[in-house]
């Protein structure tokens, strides 16, 4: 019997330490039920550390924050309790039910997973408002405001969005990202540039704000009704102030991530009124002048004159057709090029646009160039208006004539001219074309060929004629240092060579070039230096006594120079000694 008791005993322990040592690795959701505008938090949970986590994909939701671990390791009477997190915040995209998948592990070379959970998500909900959120801080002082310059215009009138981003002087705005671009679809749009604008102060709603300008465009309605315009969306990184403060009273701030949009704006386009509106009107909106301009009004046959039918002002610019001219069949006319001259800026389009005929007129004569008209809608009189041009002849005085005289003629239908020719009709042809023949040139084994081979192994000898040259030049160290010395003295009393013949220009400038040599060459600064220091310094350096009195010397002249007459034939001289006594220093100095 006692043996028996024996046995269930430790059974007893062994059941109890396997039933400890089990693993376990579960998910928790916060809640199981959400708004679309809540979020949700998810902790993966185990009570043994592992290697090689996988979280779920988080289908149908945003991260918006982690994976964030915390470790939970606490020994109780001699017992140990481990416990490791992974949290994750998330936000939902839409609504209906969602599963959130399993995560895996592996702990002691075993793959360990979660269930899968579901969660509903139902519509927005009112959530309590916490003055000390953070997020509720961020909503109530940035917001997206877009303004329209005119919600109830007609077809093709231009209206301006400007975007503007109100920021209170509370917080921060550290990056900005756009989520979404309104498209303006049913609209012509042209964005303005907003590079260079700064912040300026205004108000919003009553209370004082920084703005920006952060995005503004030109729209022309193309369709009648009730249009669209999409919203601007933001990701904004910001800090706010918090309720907590530092050791000196400040408050502390806290980053916050924020989405914000501008909202929908609808526009309510007006038709183009039906009533007195012209045959001809291609949809031209605005305020314009038209004219019909020939480069030439006197010229002979076969040659060319422009003719520029052009409408400017300010209006849909780009987004109508020019009307067509009418010519006699007797003047050949080319398709036109199209020019267009517009600037668009908050106003709307503004400029010109053309249509530029080459014309040729093949028989002498005059030839009337009909008026033409245009029509365009005015929004100031709410009204169609209509300008034509002036009648234009073109006189063809040289050329061959329109009339003949061949019995021919009589047999043309109506509205058919005669051919005439004449001996002038061809001559730009040439009938005796003065052609060469083409000789084909091979550059293998030409003159040019074998130099280029040659050249490489020709600069073999240069090369190494230099490199001697350099090596017997660097050699020379005396002859080195001579040159450096006469190169120093040039270049410190370049400025006093300029200055010869004006006494206290010249003076100033060889005292200056003497003390900026002193610092470059004994490292020292002269201002604060007597002559006897100067003196102990160049003998340290081993320069003889008359070079050092040489140097002195012309110091001193310097200096009695601004108060006594000198000639230019003593400067000459001063300066030549300068220079050699500066060269003899940098040769003596060690």
């Amino acid at each position: 019997m006692k043996l028996i008791k024996h046995i269930s005993i430790l059974l007893l322990i062994l059941t109890t330490g396997l039933v400890s040592a089990q693993v376990e690795f579960v998910a928790k959701a916060s809640k199981q039920k959400l708004g679309i505008n809540e979020r949700l938090r998810i902790d993966f949970i185990m009570n043994q550390d592992g290697d090689n986590f996988n979280p779920p994909s988080f289908s149908g939701f945003n991260l918006i924050g982690g994976p964030n671990q915390s470790v939970k390791n606490v020994y109780s009477n001699g017992v140990r309790t481990y416990k490791k997190t992974y949290s994750y915040f998330l936000s939902p995209k839409t609504r209906g039910t969602l599963t959130i998948g399993q995560a895996s592990i592996t702990i002691d070379d075993e793959v360990y997973k979660t269930v899968p959970i579901k969660v509903e998500i139902t519509a927005a909900v009112d959530k309590p408002k916490d003055p000390n959120d953070p997020n509720y801080i961020a909503s109530e002082n940035i917001h997206l405001v877009a303004e329209v310059s005119k919600t109830n215009p007609y077809l093709n009138e231009a209206i301006t969005v400007v975007y503007k981003l109100y920021v209170s002087p509370s917080i921060a705005v550290d990056d900005i990202k756009e989520l979404d671009i309104p498209r303006y679809n049913d609209f012509w749009s042209q964005n303005i540039s907003t590079q260079g604008l700064k912040v300026q102060n205004g108000t919003y709603n009553g209370e004082d704000y920084r703005y920006l300008i952060y995005r503004k465009a030109v729209l022309y309605p193309q369709k009648t009704g009730k249009l669209n315009i999409e919203p601007l969306v933001l990701d904004l990184a910001m800090r706010v102030p918090t309720n907590r403060r530092d050791i000196f009273g400040s408050r502390l701030m806290t980053r916050v991530n924020k989405t914000i949009s501008a909202g929908n704006k609808t526009i309510n386009v007006k038709p183009l009124p039906e009533a007195g509106k012209p045959a001809d009107f291609t949809g031209a909106v605005g305020n314009f002048d038209f004219n019909v301009f020939s480069s030439k009004r006197v010229l002979d046959a076969s040659e060319s004159l422009q003719l520029k039918v052009e409408v400017k002002g300010k209006g849909n610019l780009k987004l109508f057709k020019l009307p067509k001219i009418s010519l006699p069949s007797s003047l050949e006319v080319y398709e036109p090029e199209h020019d267009e001259k517009v600037q668009t800026n908050l106003s709307g389009m503004r400029g010109s646009i053309s249509d530029n005929y080459t014309v040729v007129p093949q028989y002498k004569g005059k030839y009337p160039i009909p008026s033409i008209s245009f029509s365009y809608f005015d929004l100031e009189t709410k009204s169609y208006k209509r300008l034509s041009s002036a009648e234009i002849v073109i006189d063809v005085s040289n050329g061959p004539s329109n009339n003949t005289e061949s019995n021919d003629n009589n047999n043309l239908s109506p509205g058919k001219q005669a051919v005439v020719l004449n001996n002038d009709q061809f001559a730009y042809i040439k009938t005796t074309p003065s052609l060469t023949s083409i000789n084909t040139s091979y550059f293998f084994q030409t003159k040019l060929f074998w130099s280029l081979l040659l050249l490489p192994f020709l600069a073999i000898p240069l090369a190494v004629f230099i490199r001697k040259s350099k090596a017997t030049r660097d050699a020379d160290v005396y002859g080195n240092r001579i040159r450096k010395a006469d190169k120093l003295a040039r270049k410190y009393l370049s400025s006093a060579k300029k200055s010869l013949g004006k006494k206290e220009e010249f003076y100033i400038a060889l005292e200056k070039a003497l003390h900026n040599y002193l610092k470059a060459k004994l490292r020292i600064e002269t201002q604060d230096l007597s002559k006897d220091k100067i003196i102990s310094l160049l003998t340290k350096k081993q320069v003889n006594n008359d070079t050092i009195k040489d140097f002195i010397s012309i110091l001193e002249s310097c200096e009695l120079a601004r108060y006594t007459p000198i000639d230019i034939v003593t400067m000459q001289e001063d300066y030549e000694k300068a220079a050699k006594t500066i060269s003899l220093i940098d040769k003596q100095a060690r």
